[in-house]
């Protein structure tokens, strides 16, 4: 059976949705909670990394002193082939790990908006399940360059960086499509949630926007559903090229 490591940098930002699909597969989840003094343990032991999103940002080093060697310990994972998947700051913590820049954007991204894919996203063997445009809950300030080596997958119209891929198994999305009811209702009751709302959206900014995620809740929960279930047959089938090349090097050897 294999094993997930889930981290988290905020309780409310578990991983929703892609919970159910990995209970599904049979994956046995652990979880870490980096802002509640957790320790991140070697990437080694565990199959496959999930890394959610949080209020800070992937350059707050000196609030958060454990992004510096979450860092580290991210680049280290996914250059030695480990499967990766970030959602928010887990896509920006990917791309700073990998030496691209993160940074403040132009204006946030709050609301439920459309994504689209690039050409390559329309031909990644994960995105490509989600079509060309869908709905996806934004909630961002920061944006994230592309790190070399790695492909941009999807984009909006503030924000040209929605997706990315590094490899064949690491990947990164911007927005969410995992958000339960019950984790939106807890949102509401983060203050540096409900003001960054109001800041964008106005004085009623957190009512219109859980009117639009429960207009949109249920296409979204279908999307995360079909991407991470996606993400995992992708995971699998890397994995059995690896046992294959094992196999024919023994052979070779033998």
């Amino acid at each position: 059976m294999s094993r997930a490591l889930v981290v988290q940098h905020i309780r409310c930002e578990p991983p929703g949705t892609f919970a159910d699909v990995l209970g599904r597969h049979g994956i046995t989840v652990d979880t870490v909670e980096l802002d509640e003094g957790d320790e991140l343990p070697d990437w080694r032991d565990r199959d496959l990394v999930v890394v959610m999103g949080g209020p800070m940002g992937v350059n707050d080093e000196a609030a958060h002193p454990w992004l510096a060697a979450e860092k580290r310990w991210i680049e280290a994972a996914v250059r030695a082939g480990t499967p990766y998947f970030g959602v928010c700051l887990g896509a920006q913590l990917l791309a700073a790990s990998l030496g691209a820049q993160v940074r403040t954007g132009p204006v946030p991204e709050v609301g439920v908006l459309p994504v689209a894919l690039t050409a390559d996203g329309l031909a990644d063997p994960v995105l490509a399940v989600l079509g060309a445009q869908f709905p996806a809950l934004q909630w961002h300030g920061d944006t994230f360059d592309i790190p070399a080596g790695a492909i941009c997958l999807g984009q909006s119209p503030a924000y040209p960086h929605q997706a990315l891929r590094f490899g064949a198994l690491a990947y990164a999305v911007q927005f969410h499509l995992e958000v339960t009811e019950q984790m939106f209702a807890q949102w509401q009751r983060v203050p540096a949630y409900a003001a960054s709302a109001r800041a964008v959206l106005g004085p009623a900014g957190f009512d219109d926007l859980a009117a639009a995620f429960r207009a949109h809740r249920e296409a979204m929960t279908q999307s995360a559903d079909r991407m991470f279930a996606a993400w995992l047959r992708q995971v699998a089938r890397g994995k059995a090229r690896q046992r294959a090349r094992g196999e024919t090097r023994q052979r070779g050897a033998g």
